[in-house]
């Protein structure tokens, strides 16, 4: 094995290690998800030293240097206020999402219309109107970090797999008895998996456009489906009250995560795999040991549905959507609520953390999104124009840009 270079994450932190092995060039992270402003750069180049043999006495100073880059990154403040750039009054009938690629230079909208649109963040204009699905475009996905690709699963039951560069359609993916109500490219980008009505999911192969493999086990709709990190295993969420975790590369159950008394709604990994949370109908989020499928604390205090989980880079913090108008942080290892984010006059159905780990985004019935600060459960500003209810919105890769959709058939671009 020989390193060849080396490439610097700053959300979450880490560095990226290019090396040749056997003539094939392959890459491994060092995660540096602790790393503070004030921690100590010698400790962790002591850590590292010890754990990674690809980087040898010579190669220290290099790391040094990326640790000092991060910090910089990490310390900077974030006082950002942010205005309404753009108004996109996207499509003719009612949007079911809207989703950034890595950088945010790109975003997509679904809708009832049957389209998926890609849109160029920077000018609002329209680039590709990705035609040919026969009913709603209800699930839409980035094949994120690369952008190249764009998945979309529809209520015909197919999932089309496109080129966000050109607009051409390089797959139709069919298989699927009922609606597929979500869809995600596993992080390496060489499968899609695909959720649906039909109580089952299955995998394709992005460069045949072949199925790999049909996940049966579900007694109900898979309405939630998400990869972790690695790309080797996939979370199905589904009405039948659990989660199952699958083996991607066998098309395996490796678990069945039984526990909730409602339908799930969300159900996520935490960045290093070790941890599953889920968000259920039952009022409740439970959180799991990933490699044990044992459920090791219940997050109680919601009042009605919890319809949104999101963790932080760390792992460390989880944030709770709920129809009963308020969002919650809680410790992902005491479980200890930390603070309650109220303010909002209509259910939250979308949470999620900005890339940076300091700010909240929740997306309301009310009308509105609300930026909160996660330590003190503050409200820091209040994203408000939009005529009708906010069901999805999202940060890009810098955390600098914020999308929002509406029921009023209209995105918003903030910055």
């Amino acid at each position: 094995m020989r390193l060849k270079r080396f490439l610097l994450r700053y959300y979450p932190p880490g560095i990226i290690l290019e090396y040749e092995q056997g003539g094939q060039t392959k890459t491994k992270s060092v995660d540096l998800l602790d790393l503070k402003p004030e921690t100590d750069v010698d400790a962790v180049l002591d850590e590292i030293s010890r754990k990674e043999p690809l980087i040898t006495p010579s190669r220290m100073d290099q790391v040094r240097t990326l640790i000092n880059k991060l910090q910089l990154k990490l310390s900077a403040a974030d006082d950002h206020a942010f205005y309404l750039f753009k108004v996109l009054r996207a499509h003719i009938l009612p949007l079911t999402n809207v989703a950034f690629n890595k950088s945010g230079s790109m975003f997509i909208t679904g809708s009832y219309d049957r389209t998926c649109k890609v849109w160029d963040t920077a000018s609002g204009e329209e680039l590709h109107t990705l035609e040919g699905h026969r009913n709603v475009v209800y699930a839409i996905a980035f094949n994120n970090p690369y952008g190249d690709k764009i998945a979309t699963g529809s209520f015909d039951k197919t999932c089309k797999l496109w080129s966000s560069e050109t607009g051409k359609c390089y797959h139709t993916f069919r298989g699927h008895t009922a609606e597929i109500v979500c869809t995600a490219f596993n992080p390496q980008s060489t499968i899609v998996a695909t959720g649906s009505m039909d109580t089952t999911a299955k995998i394709w192969d992005v460069q045949t456009g072949q199925e790999i493999s049909t996940l049966m086990g579900h007694s109900a709709e898979i309405i939630s489906l998400s990869f972790n990190t690695k790309g080797d295993q996939v979370i199905t969420g589904s009405f039948d009250h659990t989660v199952t975790c699958w083996d991607v590369r066998s098309g395996s159950r490796i678990h069945t995560l039984i526990g909730h008394r409602g339908e799930i709604s969300s159900a996520q990994f935490n960045w290093d795999c070790s941890l599953i949370a889920t968000g259920s109908m039952d009022n409740t989020c439970k959180i799991w040991d990933a490699r044990t499928g044992q459920c090791i604390g219940t997050l109680r205090g919601h009042e009605d549905e919890v319809l949104d989980v999101a963790f932080d880079y760390t792992g460390q913090l989880l944030a709770t959507a709920s129809a009963d108008s308020t969002g919650r942080v809680y410790n992902a290892v005491t479980h200890q609520c930390l603070v309650k984010l109220e303010g909002h006059e209509g259910e939250i159905s979308k949470v999620c953390f900005n890339p940076q780990g300091n700010k909240i985004l929740t997306a309301s019935a009310d009308k509105s999104a609300r930026l909160w600060d996660p330590q003190s459960g503050k409200c820091q500003q209040i994203l408000a124009g939009h005529s009708d209810e906010i069901f999805s919105c999202a940060f890009n890769y810098e955390g600098n840009t914020i999308i929002t959709g509406s029921k009023d058939n209209t995105c918003r671009i903030w910055r």
